[in-house]
């Protein structure tokens, strides 16, 4: 692998700081050079969550240029809507199926785009985009929370790491009440992904 760029995109609670940590821990001990950083807008208040991770064997720095992005892995899909630009064309992009309006189409002053609507934002840059239920089945395991985590899965279908440091680095980054569960909602993602991918 020469480089990867990845861009996480979703609202704040959804755990994109927990994935894009364990993103560079796994290249990290992968033997590559890693740089990330993350941007919160509001992210208490469901604001905006923006991170770039960026995987070389050496890396110069941590944002990524609009065009430039390998796969995008959105946990909100207006979200990965709004940062599709970012993608390379012909990249990937991995999107969770679920809506988490803003303020202003809560208060009526904007309406939320019609899953058609995103998915045409979307052709503009790839034809490799996939809308998964990844609520739905966090949501099944009992535990919404496991969401990161099974987007990470379906993430890791496309990266040639191997599938135990996934595994190691996700067990150190959870209590133990909660790895089981996570480490399943992991390989939900990876089943998830190999499915709708063929």
């Amino acid at each position: 692998m020469k480089k990867l760029d990845i861009l996480i995109t979703g609202v704040g609670g959804q755990g994109n700081i927990l994935a894009s940590d364990i993103i560079g821990e796994v290249a990290i001990t992968a033997a590559y050079d890693v740089k990330k950083t993350d941007t919160l807008g509001m992210a208490q208040r469901g604001g905006s969550v923006i991170s770039h991770i960026r995987i070389a064997r050496n890396v110069y720095s941590p944002l990524i240029r609009a065009g430039e992005v390998d796969i995008l892995l959105g946990f909100e899909k207006l979200e990965a809507a709004r940062w599709c630009h970012y993608l390379k064309k012909d990249g990937v992009a991995i999107i969770n199926n679920q809506a988490i309006p803003p303020l202003a189409v809560s208060l009526g002053q904007d309406k939320y785009p019609t899953d058609s609507e995103i998915a045409d934002i979307l052709r503009q840059r790839t034809e490799k985009f996939y809308l998964i239920d990844g609520t739905t089945k966090a949501v099944a395991l009992g535990n919404l929370r496991t969401l990161n985590i099974f987007m990470l899965g379906c993430l890791s279908y496309f990266i040639d790491f191997d599938i135990n440091l996934w595994r190691e680095t996700i067990s150190q980054h959870l209590k133990a009440n909660i790895r089981q569960v996570n480490l399943k909602a992991f390989e939900l993602g990876r089943e998830e992904m190999k499915n709708v991918a063929l």
